[in-house]
């Protein structure tokens, strides 16, 4: 239930909204309540209608990436629709559908933010949508919840014509595979590789193919074969059969790697034509490390990309809209969210879960 509340240091409205929590990594997510602060005049608030699972959300509830400041409520691909506007609004009104990605403020104020890139926020650094700590000194929490408040500023807004369940993964996958696909010029005429058939792989596979370029699965086996020509891609290949980086040497522009771990990334690199570029889009939890010859020889690249800025996120959802590109979705309650968690990990899923925000309400 929704009520009131105050906190002893200082006197802060806050909201008391039902969600879902880790409490540690090893224990299960279980419902819980916890506070959001009360709307100020820049904020909206977001009925959250959809939350995808992100690998992101079951790296961080178990401490692969370093210790998590619990209890934690994962979740930063959300989709809604705005019941509330503060009085300085100027983005949104009450009924529109909007949605929240992997960041709810930057320091707005170095070189980075004010060039659209709040993602690399060299000032106080991005707030996360959930495991960090807003501006307003509370913890941030995410989607896994019955609502979310939010600067109007990190919202953003979501064309009419796409379903909201198809949407909230785009804030994450759809961003995270959009950025390094505009940054390195994805289009006609551009040979794309993509590695991985996943969450983040069959993103990639629809924005690419929307864009114009060539593009080509690089997987582990030939078992979504079908699905990935499906998706928009016109060539696919297993990775696990050696004759595949024999036959392909120097066929690619361009490489978007969506896997975090157990990928021969010197292979990847001989892949790539003259000039050519990896971008590394998994975010392993050991170091990765090879030899510089694949680089020199052929004045290659081995390049990181994060998501978005907010104005190129807005960008990304407006060309879904434009080219009717959704996520590939399987729907569930929030009861089910530990099962799920134990499929992501096993890639049994085609391609991304998302929580129906109605089952969080107390």
């Amino acid at each position: 239930m929704r009520g009131p509340s105050a906190h002893l240091e200082e006197i802060i409205v806050t909201l008391s909204v039902p969600a879902y929590a880790a409490f540690s990594p090893t224990e299960p997510l279980r419902p819980t309540v916890v506070e959001r602060r009360e709307p100020g005049p820049k904020d909206i608030v977001i009925d959250i209608a959809w939350a995808g699972i992100c690998h992101s959300d079951i790296h961080t509830v178990r401490n692969q990436w370093g210790p998590a400041s619990f209890p934690v409520v994962p979740g930063h691909e959300i989709a809604g629709v705005v019941t509330q506007v503060g009085s300085e609004v100027e983005k949104f009104k009450v009924g529109d559908h909007a949605g929240v990605g992997c960041m709810v403020g930057s320091c707005g104020e170095c070189p980075n933010c004010k060039a659209g890139d709040e993602q690399y926020c060299s000032g106080s650094g991005m707030i996360g949508t959930y495991n960090a700590v807003g501006k307003d000194g509370l913890p941030t929490y995410g989607g896994y919840s019955d609502l979310i408040v939010v600067d109007e500023g990190f919202a953003l807004k979501v064309p009419d014509n796409l379903p909201l369940d198809q949407v909230a993964p785009l804030l994450c996958a759809g961003i995270t595979t959009y950025s390094p696909l505009r940054h390195w010029n994805a289009g006609p005429g551009t040979r794309v590789g993509v590695v991985g058939l996943g969450g983040l792989g069959h993103m990639a596979v629809k924005l690419a193919d929307a864009m114009g370029a060539e593009v080509t699965v690089l997987s582990q086996s030939l078992r979504k074969q079908e699905d990935g020509l499906k998706l928009g891609a016109d060539h696919y290949y297993a990775t696990s059969d050696k004759a595949t980086f024999k036959q392909l040497a120097r066929s690619f522009d361009l490489i978007l790697n969506t896997v975090s771990d157990g990928v021969d990334i010197a292979g990847l690199l001989e892949l790539l034509d003259i000039d050519g570029t990896l971008v590394q889009l998994g975010l392993p939890e050991h170091p990765l490390n090879i030899g510089p010859s694949p680089l020199i020889m052929g004045r290659r690249r081995w390049a990181g990309s994060l998501i978005g800025g907010i104005a190129e996120t807005q960008e990304m959802l407006d060309f879904c809209g434009e080219k009717g590109i959704g996520s590939e979705v399987e729907r569930i309650e929030s009861g089910q969210i530990n099962e799920a968690y134990d499929r992501v990990v096993k890639s049994d899923v085609r391609y991304r879960f998302v929580i129906d925000g109605n089952t969080f309400k107390a």
